[in-house]
């Protein structure tokens, strides 16, 4: 062998081709394609995770004022609210807490609402206004009560 077939071959700027601007373009709208198609999807499961996750935390917080209406005869006033299930409100005869440890947030980093008596037809009624924190509104702006859950 000579020493010219042991030499490896050199590396020419020239030779080697890069991605051209019409092939970064057609990758570019594929990309943007797909976010079009997926985007929307992933959005609205958030949205209904976060509604699920209110309605389990009603059902939890509606648990606990039962198992507090069980021990004191009465569900806390409105003035006590949520907080009566975490520590022992002064009117409390018999309070046997905590009923939970600690009070969720909404999903939306909001503190749940209470409301003694109800308006819909509950005698309490544990509620979130919802992403816009407005009475009212649809979808993933909607009130969510107790009275919402079956």
């Amino acid at each position: 062998m000579t020493r010219q077939q042991h030499r490896a071959p050199k590396h020419n700027p020239h030779k080697s081709r890069g991605f051209t601007l019409i092939e970064i373009m057609v990758v570019i709208i594929v990309i943007g394609l797909l976010a079009a198609i997926v985007v929307p999807n992933v959005i609205q499961r958030a949205d209904d995770a976060a509604i699920s996750k209110a309605r389990v935390d009603i059902s939890g917080l509606m648990g606990a004022l039962k198992m507090y209406r069980l021990d004191n005869y009465r569900y806390p006033s409105s003035a006590e609210g949520l907080q009566a299930l975490v520590s022992k409100p002064a009117s409390a005869k018999r309070w046997r807490g905590p009923y939970i440890d600690v009070l969720p947030l909404d999903p939306w980093e909001k503190d749940y609402r209470y409301s003694n008596p109800g308006s819909h037809g509950f005698p309490v009624e544990v509620f979130t206004y919802g992403a816009d924190d407005q009475q009212g509104g649809e979808d993933v702006n909607a009130d969510i009560g107790n009275w919402d859950i079956r």
